[in-house]
């Protein structure tokens, strides 16, 4: 009842474009949507429709459409002569918020294929000719997470010593790679290109458009799932790179248990143990950063971050061994490497109120989960509290995915545990009760006026883990 109530309000077609403009004008991504919603009237919750040019274009064509369509009712209903007419003129009327919201697609349709697909086309082609002539050295970052993290920490270390260009935030796919590419000038030293598998076949094709002569795999883990029919074929596609770098140029991270099978013969591994003959030790981790020492013969580079957690120990030393190869110097390593710090919503510490909270929301997998609850565990605090709606895009490894998740949280043994209530929570509460959690559980209806209002159950001493968020096309 309230779904068809909802379409008739003022502010239904302002969903509707913000319901396309967060799909990103996909038409079938739209369209899942729109069918498995029930409440139109709670899809604008965490943000709000941004105003833009195809905006305002679309809301004015929805409502155009619906004026003529109600118009042309009316006079189906006064002018036709019998009963039958009239109602199907009222039919025609009632009808137009599920009319117009269908017929929308239709020019977006129209316009991807004949104006933006060949409009990309010709930039992805021209962008080919740009990698490939560019004599910089090109690294292409992939893997099922850590990509934009590690991204930004090669850049931190590097580009204070080096002329270095990177894709920007998490642009990934073909497309960000043309405009990339059109905007570089040709004397960079170092690119750094960010891979965002999200089907078969998208590893290969950013390869063979980029031309990487590095390649680094940040691990693999159950993520963007929907279109990979398993977790084998997505790392299957990850790891296709060996066919276009070779295998003495290829860092995978051995701390990924899932990625360890994949491991070609010749490809080197980098882990909380070392890299390139480089040894770790004396590793730390606190709410303040995480440090170590890295020795190679008689070079000892002693490492100081502000990133938080161990898991993070073998992507810095990557950055350390890699700056160190490309001839940087042992004091201009420490100093740049002193510059990483948590990027935002990525184990991002804040202090309030004398409790701290660990925002990482930006996490979408689980072993990114695990690290997180890690250093949860590991963490002194007068009481310690775990936020999440789980994950999304697990595909058929939802469910034990899941499961999984809840048992990690369980061994972490927070206090409290905070779950938002949707379509995975029953599963986290199956990986709870497997591993005898027996603390504090809380199952929150509302998660945007918790967040809003979370620092009103803080105490002094208390530390909050908030990992992952899920955008309003989720439930």
């Amino acid at each position: 009842m309230m779904r068809i109530i909802d379409m008739y309000s003022f502010k239904y077609f302002v969903t509707i474009v913000y319901m396309l403009q967060t799909t990103e004008y996909q038409p079938i991504e739209f369209l899942k949507w729109y069918w498995r919603t029930n409440d139109f009237s709670r899809v604008m919750h965490r943000k709000q429709l941004e105003r833009t040019k195809p905006a305002k274009l679309l809301l004015l064509i929805l409502i155009i459409g619906s004026v003529l369509q109600i118009i042309l009712g009316l006079l189906v209903v006064f002018l036709s002569p019998t009963t039958y007419g009239s109602i199907v003129g009222l039919a025609i009327i009632l009808a137009y918020p599920a009319v117009w919201a269908h017929l929308i697609v239709i020019p977006l349709f129209f316009g991807r294929v004949f104006i933006i697909n060949p409009k990309q086309k010709k930039l992805i082609n021209e962008s080919k000719h740009i990698f490939k002539e560019h004599t910089g050295i090109k690294i292409a970052i992939a893997g099922s997470y850590g990509k934009t993290s590690m991204k930004e920490l090669l850049n931190t270390v590097l580009s204070p010593n080096k002329k270095v260009a990177m894709t920007p935030a998490n642009k990934n796919v073909s497309i960000s790679h043309a405009y990339f590419a059109s905007k570089l000038k040709g004397d960079e030293d170092i690119l750094l290109i960010e891979y965002g598998e999200g089907a078969p076949g998208d590893v290969p094709e950013f390869a063979s458009i980029t031309s990487p002569n590095m390649a680094i795999i940040t691990g693999i883990a159950p993520a963007h799932l929907e279109k990979y029919p398993t977790l084998d074929d997505a790392a299957k596609d990850i790891f296709s790179l060996s066919q276009f770098v070779d295998s003495k140029d290829i860092y995978v991270n051995a701390d990924s248990e899932l990625a360890l099978g994949y491991i070609a013969s010749g490809q080197n591994r980098y882990d909380h143990k070392g890299v390139l003959g480089w040894k770790i030790s004396d590793a730390k981790a606190d709410i303040t950063g995480t440090s170590f020492v890295m020795r190679k013969g008689k070079v000892v580079v002693k490492i100081k971050s502000g990133l938080l957690g161990l898991h993070n120990v073998g992507p810095l030393a990557l950055c350390v061994a890699l700056a160190h190869e490309f001839g940087l110097s042992k004091k201009q390593i420490e100093e740049n490497i002193a510059k990483t710090k948590a990027f935002e919503h990525r184990m991002q510490p804040r202090p309030i109120n004398g409790a701290w909270i660990i925002d990482d929301t930006y996490n979408g997998n689980i072993e990114g989960m695990k690290a997180g609850l890690g250093l949860l565990k590991s963490l002194k605090a007068k009481r310690k509290i775990y936020v999440t709606p789980g994950l999304v895009d697990q595909g058929v490894e939802t469910e034990n995915v899941h499961i999984e998740h809840g048992q990690a949280i369980a061994k972490a043994k927070p206090d409290r545990v905070i779950l938002m209530d949707n379509s995975v929570t029953d599963f986290i509460k199956m990986g709870l009760d497997d591993a005898g959690y027996d603390n504090e559980l809380q199952i929150i209806k509302d998660p945007l006026e918790f967040y809003t209002n979370i620092e009103h159950f803080l105490a002094s001493g208390d530390i909050v883990l908030m990992q992952n968020d899920w955008t309003d096309n989720y439930n």
